[in-house]
């Protein structure tokens, strides 16, 4: 029997929802199968997190600033939307990283892959760790795993691996920093679960981490040259990538890409219920906030945590996204005149430990890092405010976080220069927290979503991961396991 032209309302216009619109047309398009997509944003605006900024001549990421370049779904979207040439890579002269260490920044250890040492004569030239703290950690290649094989904290594996200074002193400015999280919270199995894996397959972190460089520089140099590659732009060299002209560019990509497909984008469409259908092979009914409704075979809900709670609760058991918590943190960036500057600038910035009892958690010197975000002349600044059990500073008024900020900055830079402008991001609630056993209440949750409502698909930042690559191999995945499913004639 000839299928019905399928008809899939997404939830959600971040990243991940419009990668979902996105890959569900052009898979739906493959198969020679007519799809008509509608995205409901309940906001005014596109991206979710992603927020640029162009204003003077800079580029100003309110939200996040970058991706890893070895994880592909960024860089093969790009290719799909034609903006592969857009990509570029950080600064490689600014390749030092420095930590504080009471008041004072300390170069970063050059061969730490998260954290862990690969070149350990260099490790043991550090002052960040004391004597004792890097013989601990080296000793970490004689230690049989005496975990229980359940999962466990990050901080907790850590330190039983490498010793309580190395996760206070190294793993819990670069790690938690990616999470705004506490590493004895986080669940080892959902942020971090290459560890495991290391020391289960190399016996430690740190032959682990070697072997895995030497398999990369192997595969690189053996690495054919597709057809797709040598007819596409040189990608930059770099961990991390961007775009010239911020990461909006590929939100907007996906708008354009979406509405030409024929897809419809509602903004300020808050859906409010999800109705089951009336009869089996009738449509989900969606209530809006507003009093509209919508009718759709399938949903992908692409929310935060508590949205997608509060909207499946009345369906299923929604326990393992109501009860994540999120931290709140704020982007506070300066704009400065080259004159009267007073830093050289001489890397990508810092990291601060929680033990430093600093407003700031981290720094980004921008225009270093990024040679495209501030114009001839200009300096750019990022600073970061907020982690887990530390949000106070995050409402803070413009002022007194300005000034709070600046004063971390000239105590651990020196740097004095007023700057031109600053602009202040506050992304209240917008770190999801994975805690221990978050991989297997996901994945309960998702098996009882599936047989309570069939062809409703939750994901985004709150299930797998919350790198911008990993959120759009989500929306992809949501959009492969709606059209494997049939839809009523």
């Amino acid at each position: 029997m000839r299928q019905s032209k399928r008809k899939v309302a997404v939830l959600g216009g971040g990243i991940t929802g419009l990668s979902a619109a996105f890959y569900l047309q052009r898979l739906a398009r493959e198969r020679g199968e007519e799809i008509e997509v509608t995205v409901f944003e309940g906001s005014d605006r596109l991206g979710g997190r992603i927020n640029t900024l162009r204003k003077n001549g800079f580029v100003i990421e309110r939200g996040p600033d970058s991706f890893l370049a070895r994880k592909l779904p960024m860089i093969q979207l790009a290719r799909e939307l034609g903006i592969e040439g857009e990509l570029t890579g950080t600064n490689p002269q600014a390749s030092k990283t420095y930590i504080s260490r009471e008041g004072e920044l300390v170069p970063m250890p050059q061969g730490l892959t998260l954290g862990v040492p690969s070149d350990l004569e260099k490790f043991m030239a550090t002052e960040l760790v004391s004597e004792e703290g890097k013989l601990r950690a080296l000793s970490e290649q004689g230690l049989s795993d005496e975990g229980d094989g359940r999962d466990e904290s990050v901080g907790a594996f850590l330190e039983r691996r490498m010793g309580k200074e190395m996760v206070e002193r190294i793993f819990e400015p670069l790690l938690a920093g990616i999470h705004a999280g506490n590493l004895y919270k986080l669940g080892l199995k959902a942020t971090f679960p290459q560890f495991k894996a290391m020391v289960e397959t190399q016996g430690s972190l740190i032959a682990g981490t070697q072997e895995a460089q030497r398999a990369a520089a192997a595969a690189k140099e053996k690495a054919p040259v597709s057809t797709d590659a040598a007819n596409s732009p040189a990608l930059p060299t770099s961990v991390f990538m961007t775009f010239k002209n911020g990461l909006t560019t590929v939100v907007e990509a996906l708008e354009d890409s979406i509405r030409k497909a024929g897809g419809s984008i509602r903004l300020g469409a808050d859906v409010a219920a999800i109705e089951l259908p009336e009869r089996e092979g009738a449509p989900y009914k969606l209530r809006l906030s507003d009093g509209s409704e919508h009718e759709t075979d399938q949903a992908v809900v692409a929310l935060p945590a508590a949205n997608i709670a509060k909207l499946l609760e009345p369906h299923t058991n929604v326990a393992a996204l109501s009860d994540m918590t999120y931290v709140s943190v704020a982007n506070v960036v300066f704009a400065y005149d080259e004159a009267g500057f007073n830093h050289d600038l001489d890397g990508s910035g810092f990291l601060v430990p929680r033990g430093e009892n600093r407003k700031i958690t981290a720094s980004t010197w921008t225009s270093s890092k990024w040679g495209h975000t501030a114009p001839a002349g200009k300096r750019l600044v990022r600073c970061y405010v907020g982690r887990a059990g530390d949000e106070e500073g995050v409402e803070l008024d413009d002022e007194a976080m300005a000034e709070a900020v600046r004063k971390d900055l000239l105590a651990l830079m020196g740097l004095d220069a007023k700057p031109e402008f600053v602009e202040i991001t506050r992304l209240r609630h917008s770190m999801p927290q994975y805690p221990v056993g978050h991989v297997e209440a996901i994945s309960d949750f998702r098996a009882k979503l599936a047989d309570r409502l069939p062809g409703v698909y939750a994901t985004g930042a709150a299930f797998d991961a919350v790198g911008l690559p990993d959120c759009i191999a989500q929306g992809k995945q949501a959009a492969e396991a709606l059209l494997a499913l049939p839809v009523s004639s």
